[in-house]
């Protein structure tokens, strides 16, 4: 039987990983250097673009990671305090992405963070005992001394969901520019599976410069997204995901 860990003692492993990290950005400030998912600037190749990517090659606690043999643990609730918002929606090169202003949360805890934007992967960056889903919705937070949460909804072809076809139907037709859809409301709590239980660990940015510190929490389980949804979004990203990373070591947590 897996033994169970507290939620106190795991979070002293994560802030000693995000105490030797005096900033985190996000993937937005890389743009400045051009890398893919594949070719001569894709996953193999991030540490070597630029040295401020160095971390993608020699980080021991990189995301994605494939989600097997996890510790049962006495976990705080996530509780979610999405807001519906005016859309703000870009394409910028790498996926699509929804810009939230201030005023939706994340709890965990005696921790909160704020939603700061949402964006996909096609497939699923993330596996669970090997098996990739079909696409992934990352909600990427910040708490106030700006270190970052992100919460991984793993999304699964079945039933269409209308908050992502209101998304895929406002997707700009520029790359690299962000666009407010008057009269349209990006309401991201439909995104979430009415069950929150998660996995846990410390990781990192899937994107370069690959900062590490992140604290990771994947839904256990997947959203509903409609098999012509994954197309729309298919059709401008094949794939978009990165490569499965090594867990070293790392603690692998469950909620019960």
């Amino acid at each position: 039987m897996q033994s169970c860990l507290s939620w106190k003692s795991f979070s002293v492993v994560l802030l000693f990983g995000i105490a030797a990290i005096p900033s985190i950005i996000t993937s937005q400030d890389a743009h400045s250097h051009h890398w893919a998912y594949e070719g001569k600037e894709g996953p193999p190749e991030w540490g070597k673009i630029d040295t401020t990517f160095a971390t993608c090659s020699m980080g021991h606690a990189q995301s994605p990671i494939d989600i097997k043999g996890a510790t049962v643990a006495d976990l705080p609730a996530l509780k979610f305090d999405y807001k519906a918002v005016p859309l703000n929606i870009i394409d910028n090169g790498h996926t699509v992405q929804i810009n939230y202003p201030a005023g939706s949360k994340l709890t965990v805890g005696d921790k909160t963070y704020a939603l700061q934007q949402i964006h996909f992967h096609h497939p699923s960056e993330e596996q669970i005992n090997g098996h990739p889903s079909d696409m992934v919705a990352h909600f990427v937070h910040s708490d106030s001394d700006g270190h970052l949460a992100v919460v991984a909804v793993l999304l699964k072809q079945g039933a269409e969901n209308s908050q992502l076809a209101t998304l895929w139907r406002n997707i700009p037709s520029e790359k690299e520019k962000a666009v407010a859809v008057p009269g349209v409301q990006a309401n991201v709590t439909n995104l979430l599976p009415a069950d929150h239980g998660y996995y846990t660990f410390a990781g990192s940015l899937t994107t370069p410069p690959c900062s590490e510190g992140v604290t990771w929490f994947v839904l256990k389980h997947p959203t509903s997204i409609s098999a012509n949804e994954i197309a729309v979004f298919a059709k401008l990203y094949p794939e978009n995901a990165r490569p499965i990373q090594p867990l070293n070591n790392r603690k692998l947590l469950e909620s019960k």
